[in-house]
């Protein structure tokens, strides 16, 4: 009797904005059309798309080098750093495993998280300041934000108080926002610059080999767990924190001539952190016109270990210890092969359109 054979789910959702789903359905997707990158803040989410990763920069981006820009915000920014410090494979598996191996209890103060973030980050790019600087095919962009007011405390009553006044006039509209923190875009000074036009104020500082390690802990440094990094050399004074505080999954407006092509961990863009309790907080259509959006499908995740992507709470998560978590971590990001071979496999086949949906 022949044995009927179960066709595998699609390991990857493909999204599209209005502009990009045009090109894509005339020409297909090419990696001469690619010129921008975003990466989004999330934490160890951002290792669960590892192969998808690995198949964008060293096997589809490789094909036809040329200059790029990447855009990243907290662990989307450490993401860029160690694949242009390192290249695609070498650095998307130092940067997952330094990250599993990380070790944290609920005990532990601001001060002990950051100096474990801050060693990680070391061993992440030391001795490739030049090369993650200087690379001659991306043009990396670091978010960050300028804490305003009360928010540039560490102590625990005005920072107690800046989340709620935060929380307060975010539910009355994002802008507001801007009270207590402003964007700060960090990126070398050579080649054309990534600028921004919306309604926060933006700081733009130049990156170089010597403030390139803290502008990239600036943009991890999440309020409450880590204190806000300062003295950072060649910017002004200020306490500068996590760069997804306003830019949480990247909803800027590009400018791609071409393709903005997302690697993200979810298939839906939220502007900023403080914009999650807000079901109705999308991306900016317009914003999003030229972006390609690939993501686990509902199908992949439930497939993992823990019917999920790896997750900052899995630190300490009850009944989940240390051993086990490195475990499933690391079951998870092997498993993400998967992605970038789904995504290999469709740009071969070129049949993007049979699987695109709106954005």
């Amino acid at each position: 009797m022949m044995q009927i054979l179960k066709k595998q789910p699609r390991a990857l959702n493909i999204r599209a904005g209005h502009l990009a789903r045009k090109l894509i359905e005339k020409e297909g997707l090419h990696a001469h059309q690619v010129d921008t990158i975003p990466g989004a803040a999330g934490g160890p989410k951002g290792i669960g798309i590892q192969g998808l990763d690995q198949a964008i920069f060293g096997d589809f981006l490789a094909q036809i080098p040329q200059r790029r820009t990447v855009i990243g915000s907290s662990i989307g920014s450490w993401r860029f750093a160690s694949i242009l410090a390192w290249g695609a494979k070498e650095g998307t598996e130092r940067l997952s495993e330094l990250y599993t191996n990380l070790h944290f209890t609920n005990k532990m103060s601001r001060q002990e998280v950051g100096d474990i973030c801050r060693n990680m980050l070391f061993d992440l790019i030391q001795g490739k300041e030049q090369q993650l600087v200087e690379h001659p095919d991306y043009h990396i962009a670091v978010i960050s934000v300028k804490a305003q007011h009360i928010f540039q405390s560490d102590k625990s009553l005005p920072l107690l108080a800046s989340v709620a006044g935060i929380v307060s006039s975010n539910a009355v509209a994002r802008k507001h926002n801007r009270l207590f923190m402003q964007r700060v875009i960090s990126q070398p000074n050579i080649g054309e610059q990534f600028k921004v036009d919306d309604d926060f104020i933006t700081h733009y500082q130049a990156l170089n080999l010597e403030n390139v390690t803290p502008w990239l802990m600036a943009s991890a440094s999440i309020p409450g767990v880590m204190s806000a990094v300062r003295d950072i050399p060649n910017a002004p004074q200020g306490s500068y924190r996590d760069g997804g505080l306003i830019d949480y999954h990247i909803d800027l407006p590009f400018q791609s001539k071409g393709i903005v092509l997302y690697p993200h961990f979810t298939d839906s863009i939220t502007p900023g952190w403080f914009d999650k309790m807000f079901k109705s907080r999308k991306a900016n259509p317009e914003n999003q016109a030229r972006t390609l959006l690939l993501s686990p499908s509902q199908e992949y995740l439930n497939s993992l270990p823990l019917g999920r992507l790896p997750d900052r709470k899995d630190f300490t998560l009850k009944g989940l210890d240390q051993q086990k978590r490195i475990q499933l971590w690391n079951q998870s990001v092997a498993e993400s092969q998967r992605l970038g071979d789904e995504f290999l496999e469709m740009i071969e086949k070129q049949n993007f359109a049979e699987f695109m949906q709106d954005l």
